[in-house]
Order: structure tokens, then sequence, then C-alpha cells
């Protein structure tokens, strides 16, 4: 499907984009699928699985290792791919590393740029609401290195703590890396305005951008932060995809993360010459059919509009809040007066393991558990909750199924 990007989300067919995504006509257990954990991964369209069939069908070799046709014929499509992120994202090509997704990006942040710049006495600035791969890298590199980790707090509607945020950005701050958008809260942070307030202090700024890349326009180049991380697999595309954005001064200053293949340009036992960025960043063979699939689900999204997708979802967020308010006993965690369409939640009396089990019996695919957000079920104080997560292939027919379902489980679990 070759939809015009349009400004009117009226002017799509919704049901007609629905029927590209072959999985969502599943059955599961004898029932209708209703998936609701699109911020685990998303689902994929035709034209993103034909891409990767036809890669591996007609055009399969290596990139930029030979001068044969389908070595050319891979390398482009490639290449071709991130020049289709650069363009989706307002950014240059020569500023996107691409990799395996979020996780890898932060970790090249933490030790190709962080750990040889960080000493003892400095510090990193974190948000409680974070997912553990915005966490747990930075954790290393403090322990190493001797910088302390101070932390950020959230309100009573889960949103950031502005005035606390900016009051630890003191002189010995030297990085502020937070998550553009909550994969547990839906909330979205102000990272334009937080940027700039950190680069007035001379903090580098690390934006996890999982969450937001796949459900609203994402300008990089006006938020003004120095990296920025998301993950493919995540808008439609293949797992094993993502790429991190960073300014070009920093990546000319920063080491390889990992030594290989294609990430130099001279070897001797002597030394080694490296590649000039991005290149030297992306050692070994990578998932090229993954990326041309990325590629492919860039040419998707782009054709629906980013912002025609984020006014489809914030239209079913609205009756999904609407359709939860009449089920008794249940407690959202999360009310930000910006957030995407992600809702957490937990029915009293009920574990959330069991209600997402006794969910999946009914056909619908919710995520329970701590979300990868340890720190932020403490503030909580729950140990997990249970999370849907909506996307513009969802229906609003499939909200009163998935809420029927709940008022179902809910009598079962008395």
């Amino acid at each position: 499907m070759n939809l015009p990007a349009t400004d009117s989300t009226n002017a799509i067919d919704w049901a007609r984009v629905r029927a590209d995504f072959p999985l969502l006509t599943r059955q599961v257990h004898g029932k209708p699928l209703v998936y609701f954990d699109s911020a685990n991964t998303g689902q994929k369209p035709d034209a993103v699985i034909d891409a990767v069939d036809d890669f591996y069908r007609r055009h399969n070799a290596n990139v930029s290792r030979a001068v044969h046709a389908l070595g050319t014929e891979a390398t482009e499509a490639y290449e071709g791919a991130r020049s289709k992120l650069a363009k989706f994202l307002n950014v240059r090509g020569d500023e996107l590393v691409l990799c395996s997704g979020t996780t890898f990006a932060l970790n090249l942040v933490a030790y190709s740029w962080a750990l040889p710049q960080l000493k003892a006495g400095d510090a990193i600035v974190l948000t409680r609401m974070e997912h553990h791969a915005n966490i747990v890298p930075w954790q290393l590199v403090a322990q190493r290195t001797g910088a302390v980790i101070k932390v950020a707090e959230i309100d009573e509607r889960g949103e950031l703590d502005l005035a606390q945020l900016y009051s630890l950005l003191t002189p010995e701050v030297k990085l502020l890396s937070l998550t553009h958008v909550s994969n547990v809260l839906g909330t979205v942070n102000p990272v334009r305005e937080i940027c700039r307030e950190a680069r007035k202090r001379g903090i580098v700024t690390v934006v996890d951008g999982s969450q937001a890349v796949p459900h609203r326009a994402v300008d990089i180049a006006s938020i003004g932060c120095d990296f920025y991380a998301f993950t493919g697999h995540k808008m439609s595309g293949p797992t094993g995809t993502g790429a991190l954005w960073a300014r070009r001064e920093h990546l000319a200053a920063m080491p390889p993360f990992i030594g290989g293949g294609e990430m130099i340009k001279e070897v001797r036992f002597e030394g080694t010459v490296f590649n000039d960025a991005p290149h030297k960043f992306e050692a070994g063979t990578p998932n090229i059919a993954g990326f041309v699939g990325l590629g492919a689900a860039v040419d998707y999204l782009s054709g629906l509009g980013m912002r025609n997708i984020e006014a489809r979802e914030q239209e079913l967020l609205a009756h999904f809040n609407e359709a939860l308010s009449k089920v008794e006993g249940l407690r959202i965690f999360g009310q930000a007066r910006e957030k995407a369409a992600v809702v957490s939640f937990l029915v009293e009396g009920a574990h959330a393991h069991d209600l997402a089990t006794l969910l999946d019996l009914e056909g619908v695919a919710i995520r329970s558990g701590h979300h990868c957000a340890h720190p932020l079920m403490q503030h909580f104080g729950v140990p997990a909750t249970c999370r849907a997560s909506l996307a513009f292939y969802n229906t609003h027919e499939e909200i009163e199924a998935f809420v029927a379902a709940l008022q179902k489980v809910r009598r079962l679990l008395g």
C-alpha cells in the first residue's frame, strides 16, 4: 500500500490499512486476535515482509565488498535505507549509525563517548521513567569511571518534575539521558525544552526515541539533542534493526565500539586506520535484509503520514480511556497531559500476570510485568502492571472487545 501523505486522518481508509497487516487476521485460542502490544513490537505490513523476501530471493549478497551486480544491488538497498531514515528524521545520512536497535545504540554512546570522557566526580542524570536499556549502560560506565548517577523524579500525573530536573543540572553533570516517550506511562517528555536547558549548561544529551519514532513525527534537528536512538521493529520494521543519530563532531571524536571488517581503511600489525563515521561503528556483516525491510517500513509510514498516524492513535486512546472508565476497580498508572496510546493498569485484587494470561485466552494480547522499568514500578509500589499499547492499525471494535474481555476476566477473578 502506498497512500499519499495527507493532513486529515479522515481521508485514510483505516480498515484498508489494517488489511495490510496479515498477522492481524489470526485467531488465538479460537478468538479473533486483539493485538494491544505494539509498544513491545509493531506488526509488519505486507510491504515490509515482501521487501525482505524479495531481497533474499533476488538480491542476496554482502554489502560494500564486491563489484558484481548482486553486491552493488545489496549495497544500494542497504544505503538506501539509511537515506530514507535520514529524510524521515530530518538528519544527514552520514550522521546515522545503523545498528541492531536502541540497546546497542545507547551502549555505543556509553562505551565510545561516555567511558573516555567521564571521570570521578562527574555526574549522569537519568529519569525515573527510563527503560533498563537507558539505565544499565550508564551504571556500568559510572562503576568504571567513578561518576555518579542522579535521578529526575516524576509527579502524580507521571510527568517529569521539570523544576527538580533542572535543579539537578549542576556543573558536575556531563550527561543527561532520557526517554522521549515512556514505554510504561506513555508520557511524552518535552525533550526539545529539556535539551535546550541542558545545552545552556554544556551538558551532552541522549534521547531514547524507541516509543516516539513509530507514533509521531520526529524532527531530530529541531530537538537539539546530541544523540538520538531508536529501534526499527517497533516502527513496523524487522527485528534487529535501528540506528543511533549523533552530531558529527561526536562521531568524529568517538573511538570504535566493536572492531572487525568494514569499519577500517587499512590494517597493519603495527596499527589500524579506521573508516570514517558512521561506517567505523558498523563492524561486520550487517542485518542487510532487515534494513531493506526497515526502508520499506519508512516508505509505508511516510505514505500514511506520521501526523495522521498520531491523530489516529490519539483518537483510539480517547475511546480507550473512556471505555476503561466503566471498569470498576481499575487503576491507571500515568495520566500525563500529553501521552502516547499506552495505558498501564491494574485491576483491584488481580495480579497482572493472571489478568494477562486470562485475557490471552480471550484472544487479547497485552504485556504484563515490570516492562524493563523496575525503578518506575518501585515508585508506584507495585511489582508489575498490565500494559495495553495501541497502534494505528487497531480499531474501535477491538477496544470494545478488549473491555468486554476485561470485564469477563474480572468476574472470573471475583
